[in-house]
């Protein structure tokens, strides 16, 4: 008889390690114990090394984070009261088509677009993108591709919450994720899952990794913990890749020929005063050799710089960093800030399930923020894990199998999906810019689908995968907020009609929407103030 998965035991806390052991215990001790008694519950073991800081200057998640805290049992209130959160509903790219001196900076179209969490109005029966697409040239004079097909472009304008105190946790108007710090987030998991779901803890380095006579983990040492064992063994320690990298040595499969960045310079701003406007987007403003994230969280903004090391040295990219900065902050502030520098190279493992070992967030691979991809991919993970989880030894090889096949395609539409941002640029600034539109560092996939996009806008037919990361929708958002032309196809006026009531539909949503809805800031005092209704 096959060995039962029975002990789980998760190497690493932060973000990965608790949102990995949160959703596992919610389905596997918390139902076992409380329906099926007949059955032995699973124990999951995170084992933590003390003194590890989180990385993150405040993070971005996408609206499926919503879910997933929900499936765990987070109170949504608690993320506003203990974790400095904030809503997020688009990001927002500035200069990425041209650079500030050749574009009007008073008119919108020309230097920002929106890729808002919310789909285009009327997605699953009318195909908006194509109608755009057909009247573009006069259109695009008014409003960019996300003001005509979507309302929620205008929350994001002004700074708007997606919903109001009155909607319950979790509902909404307007789609949103957040943004939050992510050192008190992964503290508020970790208290919950201890506290609320049984998961054990131990605080302890790992000192060795024990495999057993047939080349799985049976164990690991610890220097305060002595020998833990286990039947299952998740890799969530981090850009060291404790388990799948270091020890079974699988390759690393590095894309930085495609996504150049390999480096950030980051930096915590605090706001002037309590009463600060809190942004309702992810800010990313393209610079010479990279870009600028700009974070907005309750008590400060979390801001930094993306760039690649080959194309910009470490100096020049903080002189960006502190340009961006200067408007906002005083000289005197600047001289205090404490800018830290990290450095990554963007790519992913070749297997991220080996035996029984699976590993979760940068364990498995890292890219650069764009699109804040980082926290979706653990979700992803920890989710498929969960559900999917092996019964025994026997059955985990075809689960492994699954589960290597599915991220495989994620982290592919991932990096083609980020460098679409890259090559639909007009920039011709610096090297950087030429080179990232240069044939050879874009993957072959990708330059039949751009071909294609010249005659048909993006369709779900031009994706393959089941359940993508990204939506058709999302690659409208991008190809059209950057001004990409698709020839015009010929709609029947059946169509023409249902797509004007609907494009009518998003403008009087945009007009009754910023007069109803209040800011991020007075949504986020109310829900600390009163809380927000569960049932």
């Amino acid at each position: 008889m096959q060995s039962e998965i029975k002990k789980i035991i998760i190497v690493g806390g932060g973000t990965a390690g608790w949102i990995t052991a949160g959703l596992i215990a919610a389905k596997h001790i918390k139902t076992n114990s409380a329906v099926n008694t007949s059955t032995t519950p699973v124990s999951i073991t995170v084992i933590e090394s003390p003194n590890i800081p989180t990385i993150g200057v405040g993070e971005g998640t996408w609206p499926s984070m919503r879910e997933t805290l929900k499936t765990i049992g987070i109170n949504e209130a608690d993320l506003f009261t203990q974790c400095d959160a904030s809503f997020k509903q688009a990001s927002k790219f500035i200069h990425w088509e041209n650079t500030p001196d050749t574009c009007n900076i008073n008119n919108s179209a020309a230097s920002a677009y929106y890729h808002p969490f919310s789909l285009p109005s009327g997605t699953t029966k009318l195909n908006l993108a194509s109608y755009i697409g057909e009247q573009y040239s006069e259109l695009s004079q008014a409003q960019t591709f996300a003001q005509h097909v979507c309302f929620q472009s205008v929350l994001c304008e002004q700074n708007l919450a997606p919903k109001q105190i009155t909607h319950k946790a979790y509902d909404y108007v307007a789609n949103y994720g957040y943004h939050l710090n992510a050192t008190k987030f992964a503290q508020l998991l970790k208290d919950h899952c201890l506290n609320k779901l049984g998961v054990e803890y131990l605080s302890s380095h790992i000192t060795q990794i024990n495999n057993d006579a047939e080349g799985d983990i049976a164990s690991v040492s610890t220097d305060s913990a002595g020998i833990v064992e286990g039947d299952l063994f998740i890799d969530c320690s981090g850009a060291q890749s404790l388990l799948l990298g270091k020890h079974y040595q699988i390759p690393f499969c590095s894309k930085k020929s495609v996504l150049f960045n390999d480096s950030a310079l980051a930096v915590q701003i605090p706001y002037d005063d309590d009463d600060a406007v809190i942004a309702s987007s992810t800010l990313s403003t393209a610079q010479t050799a990279g870009w600028i994230w700009d974070i907005g969280l309750q008590s400060r903004r979390g801001v930094g710089h993306v760039y690649s090391s080959q194309h910009i040295t470490d100096e020049k990219a903080e002189q960006e960093l502190l340009e961006y900065i200067k408007s906002s902050t005083s000289e005197q502030q600047r001289e205090s800030l404490s800018i830290r520098k990290l450095s990554f190279d963007p790519g992913y493992y070749e297997k991220f399930w080996h035996r029984n070992c699976v590993a979760v967030g940068m364990s498995a691979g890292f890219i650069e923020p764009l699109e804040a991809s980082a926290l979706a991919m653990i979700e992803q993970a920890a989710k498929m894990i969960t559900e999917q989880l092996p019964a025994n030894k026997q059955t985990m090889a075809i689960t492994a199998k699954r589960f290597n096949d599915k991220f495989s395609q994620h982290w592919q539409q991932i990096i083609e999906f980020l460098k679409l941002h890259y090559v639909l640029s007009k920039r011709e600034d610096s090297s950087y810019w030429r080179e990232n539109k240069e044939s050879s560092s874009i993957p072959q996939s990708l330059r039949e689908m751009l071909e294609l996009w010249q005659f048909q806008s993006p369709s779900t037919y031009d994706i393959t995968q089941s359940n993508p990361l990204f939506p058709a929708a999302s690659y409208q958002y991008v190809l059209y907020g950057m001004n990409f032309k698709t020839q015009p196809i010929r709609s029947n006026n059946k169509d023409i009609e249902a797509i004007h009531r609907s494009l009518l539909d998003v403008q009087n949503k945009r007009q009754h929407l910023a007069k109803a809805m209040g800011t991020n800031r007075e949504l986020i005092n109310k829900i600390k103030q009163f809380g927000l209704s569960v049932i």
